[in-house]
């Protein structure tokens, strides 16, 4: 059994440097992250103007929102580990790569499936389809 050397305790404050560090670094090197804001803050903005006025509905928009955001951000951490690896193709650094991909697309249908469930809600309600 492979013994684990004891590392030494680092202060909080570095280990939140690291982590500001690695969210500067997932957001610059990935054009996705664009599209992923747009969307979040198209969100952001429908709840606003169609009035959602329920804690929880927010809530839930809120934590879509952070769910597609944080597959994005693996799925960016393994393509920097790959390019780490090697430059050349390996078929199973690119199944590796299809399934961080395949999870943000999951991350996002989800998150636009509920995000409709929410709206359409409300949009019945304001409309008195119900």
């Amino acid at each position: 059994m492979r013994q684990w050397r004891h590392l030494p305790s680092r202060p909080w404050s570095d280990k939140f440097r690291d982590a500001f560090r690695g969210l500067k670094l997932g957001v610059r090197g990935q054009s996705s992250f664009f599209v992923h804001f747009f969307m979040a803050a198209a969100v952001v903005a429908a709840g606003i103007v169609l009035g959602i006025d329920q804690l929880w509905q927010w809530c839930v928009l809120l934590l879509c929102i952070v769910g597609v955001l944080t597959a994005e951000m693996f799925n960016t951490a393994i393509e920097s580990m790959a390019r780490a690896f090697t430059d050349e193709m390996n078929p199973d650094l690119g199944k590796a790569l299809d399934i961080g991909s395949a999870a943000v697309l999951i991350a996002a249908v989800g998150a636009a499936v509920v995000g409709s469930i929410i709206f359409l809600c409300r949009l019945g309600t304001l409309l008195q389809w119900w």
